[in-house]
């Protein structure tokens, strides 16, 4: 039984993706909006609330049109329309910056050319945004283009660090490369790595009090092996083999 808890980084990565597919369902490679939007939106999303988030985006195009009447608006105007999101005075002046740059640079509001861009260069060119940071970079290449690059928020994180696939001292932006480095180069696997593990930092493994009598990875954890001791079968046989739609909303 403790044996399973002295398996590598890559051999937890691998555990931790094919446990979490059985219990939250695999999840087909399909974007979940335009590339444009993806790319606001989850800048506006930064420490806000989904709901938050999407108001915020359909306020401002609502009143100002498309992306041209978004950069030529009043930014207190524009901050106003966003004010849903965490800092609406900070967000408002990058938005358009961001929106500036892209219409200079490729002479229109897209981000296809991402397309058929190296990995590397899209997530230099899109850093090189004002607030868009790895995650956000990664999130575009993935959902949109299929680039085989991982997404790791502050859930992500903090399951990889707990279950032990990451050092306790592994930063966020490190991580990016560090798990990327323990899994396959497909594009689907990571696109249900980061969200399973979304999922289960946001509903099992909170950042205070996690749920782990409930969590499916508690097998091979070495945080519920700190708090708990190994897991027993009896511990086994109660986990839950699939998220039931009555514990909560999983966010697409």
């Amino acid at each position: 039984m403790t044996d399973a808890y002295t398996l590598t980084p890559a051999q937890k990565a691998w555990q931790d993706h094919e446990i979490l597919n059985q219990f939250f369902g695999p999840l087909p490679l399909e974007p979940r909006r335009i590339p444009m939007r993806e790319l606001i939106s989850t800048l506006l999303s930064h420490r806000t609330t989904h709901v938050d988030e999407e108001l915020a985006y359909d306020r401002m195009l609502e009143t100002f049109g498309d992306w041209e009447g978004v950069l030529a608006a009043p930014v207190k105007e524009l901050a106003h329309a966003i004010r849903t999101t965490r800092w609406p005075d900070t967000q408002a002046p990058r938005i358009q910056e961001i929106l500036r740059r892209i219409k200079a640079e490729r002479g229109e509001f897209t981000l296809d050319f991402l397309a058929e861009w190296p990995v590397e260069q899209g997530l230099q060119w899109l850093t090189d945004m004002p607030g868009i940071g790895l995650k956000t970079a990664s999130l575009v290449l993935l959902f949109n283009f299929q680039k085989p690059v991982l997404p790791v928020d502050t859930h992500v994180h903090r399951v990889a660090q707990r279950v032990g696939m990451i050092g306790p001292k592994v930063s966020t932006d490190k991580a990016h490369q560090v798990l990327l480095a323990l899994l396959p180069k497909d594009s689907v696997v990571l696109l249900n790595f980061h969200k399973h593990n979304y999922w289960l930092g946001q509903h099992i493994c909170f950042f205070t009090r996690p749920d782990c009598p409930r969590c499916p990875l508690k097998g091979f954890c070495n945080y519920y092996l700190e708090h708990y001791g190994p897991a027993d079968a009896a511990a086994l046989a109660a986990t839950p083999a699939r998220w039931e739609r009555s514990w909560g909303e999983l966010q697409h």
